[in-house]
């Protein structure tokens, strides 16, 4: 069945913004299969979401929202797995890309990361928002926290990230 304009908008917008997949599935999943699956549960959530999308709200932020929540939901393991949905790429999604953007990061970024796949799921969530640059406000509306909450706990997030920076660092 050929794909509706809504169908076509859905794709454009999710191949412009594949880049929150990626990001997401790389802090989530450590394993290349298991960032497949989390992609793939993420674009299902999403197409499924599409229908109640306000096409007057940003589509990053809802985008982010959704992915943020199944990510949590799958590293839980409280997600049902899809299996007999389409491949990822026929989403145009790419998980060499996804390997890509793993593989060019410098050392420090790389540690960096390693760091906050140690955090728990909702900081992880709270400190990939703020890095993607969100306002404290913004995370909080997308997280279900206050925007006090998001602030004292972005801020500890960032004191306990440095210390086990420094901590990795003088074993080195």
């Amino acid at each position: 069945m050929p794909p509706t304009p809504s169908d076509d908008a859905f794709l454009a917008a999710l191949q412009q913004h594949k880049a929150i997949l990626y990001k997401v599935a790389n802090a989530y999943c450590s394993r290349r299969e298991d960032r497949g699956d989390l992609i793939q549960d993420i674009v299902v959530a999403l197409w499924q979401a599409w229908p109640r999308y306000d096409r007057n709200a940003a589509f990053a932020g809802w985008m982010q929202r959704i992915a943020i929540n199944v990510a949590i939901s799958f590293y839980r393991g409280e997600s049902r797995r899809i299996r007999d949905a389409l491949p990822i790429e026929e989403f145009g999604m790419d998980l060499a890309a996804a390997d890509r953007v793993l593989d060019a990061e410098g050392d420090d970024l790389r540690a960096l990361h390693q760091l906050i796949a140690q955090l728990d799921e909702i900081n992880r969530a709270l400190i990939l928002l703020y890095l993607e640059g969100y306002a404290q406000d913004e995370i909080a509306a997308l997280v279900g926290l206050s925007a006090t909450n998001v602030a004292t706990r972005i801020n500890r997030i960032k004191q306990k990230l440095q210390r086990a920076y420094a901590a990795a660092e003088d074993t080195v």
